[in-house]
């Protein structure tokens, strides 16, 4: 979800970075004071989201799902294969796989703390956007943590969750992480018709992500049934296996 850089925002390399972050200058002065407070609301529900985890499974629980969510976000972002389209990039950031995988809290610290590493090792020049790209992250992963307790029956382990069910889980994280870098893009440069354009290109590459993610889900999910009994559980999320 890398924001390219517009006539105002040049990053190191010319061009704005090669980094997914929102770039210097679409959102500057003032207007930043909205990412901090976006990005604090979003830090303190990941905080509950953890103490529930502790006190329900334990912190080792958290911190391995944590650790192995924060690797697993520096490969998405600086790995896989990223592409610049309107205003901004396109990542295979799989924050589905991340929930189903590790639970609502081990994710969503793993996609922050993997942002964050990824900013300080190869793009110091975004940090000061870090809350803006954090809240665009985290906001759509609350929202298909809400949405998975409302399409997944509670007797239905998530290895057993059908396309329909990741497609939809899938397509919720994507469009979220859409509305959010439009709304930013919005919020820092108007509607001007060049933007417009931009963003609605953005939009259109970036649902393409749709049809990865789900066979994504699918295929992780399959790895983990038939490695259900290689002990790997104590740092998975106890739902993976189990009904809620």
């Amino acid at each position: 979800m890398q924001m390219k850089p517009n006539k105002h925002a040049v990053g190191v390399d010319g061009y704005g970075g090669t980094d997914m972050h929102i770039e210097p200058g679409i959102v500057d002065g003032a207007k930043m004071v909205l990412g901090y407070g976006t990005a604090a609301a979003a830090g303190t529900y990941t905080l509950k989201l953890a103490w529930d985890l502790v006190k329900t499974g334990g912190i080792a629980k958290l911190v391995g799902g944590t650790f192995a969510a924060t690797v697993l976000t520096f490969i998405f972002f600086q790995v896989l294969p990223h592409y610049p389209v309107g205003v901004s990039e396109v990542h295979f950031i799989l924050g589905s796989t991340l929930l189903l995988l590790f639970g609502a809290a081990p994710a969503a610290i793993g996609l922050a703390f993997g942002l964050l590493l990824q900013g300080v090792l190869f793009a110091p020049f975004d940090l000061p956007q870090y809350g803006i790209n954090m809240t665009t992250l985290l906001v759509p992963l609350f929202a298909i943590h809400a949405l998975a307790k409302r399409i997944i029956k509670p007797d239905t382990a998530y290895v057993d969750l059908s396309y329909t069910q990741t497609l939809a889980l899938s397509t919720a994280f994507q469009g979220g992480v859409v509305a959010w870098v439009a709304f930013w893009a919005f919020y820092g440069q108007g509607f001007g018709a060049e933007n417009m354009v931009a963003v609605s290109s953005f939009g259109a590459a970036y649902m393409l992500v749709v049809i990865v993610e789900p066979l994504a889900d699918l295929a992780v999910l399959a790895g983990a049934k038939a490695a259900r009994d290689l002990g790997l559980g104590r740092f998975l999320t106890h739902r993976l296996y189990h009904a809620a």
